[in-house]
């Protein structure tokens, strides 16, 4: 059985990891505007620009984040954040319950 701590662990990195994924875009430079120069995001863009020829291929992580950036997170990749905050979340409640006897 499960317990209970386990599940309000898993809860609530679930919902953090959706609520604060906007905020650590934006800390990275993933922005509406476009990418912040000399962010971490600008060094990211610059290294799949050089790695692709000179342009960023769409679909690749960068140009994921930066959509997510601009326009928010997709109904799919708020699903997709919730649940590995939620296992990561639920995983580290299961260990902890371990060690606390």
């Amino acid at each position: 059985m499960v317990a209970l701590s386990v599940i309000a662990m898993a809860v609530g990195t679930g919902t953090a990891a959706v609520l604060m994924a906007p905020v650590a875009l934006g800390a990275m430079g993933f922005g509406a505007g476009g990418v912040a120069a000399g962010s971490t995001a600008a060094g990211m863009m610059s290294s799949a620009a050089v790695a692709n020829g000179g342009g960023v291929a769409a679909g690749s992580l960068v140009a994921a984040l930066q959509s997510a950036g601009a326009a928010g997170l997709t109904s799919v990749a708020t699903a997709v954040v919730g649940s590995v905050g939620a296992a990561a979340g639920g995983a580290v409640g299961w260990v902890s319950s371990k060690f606390r006897g």
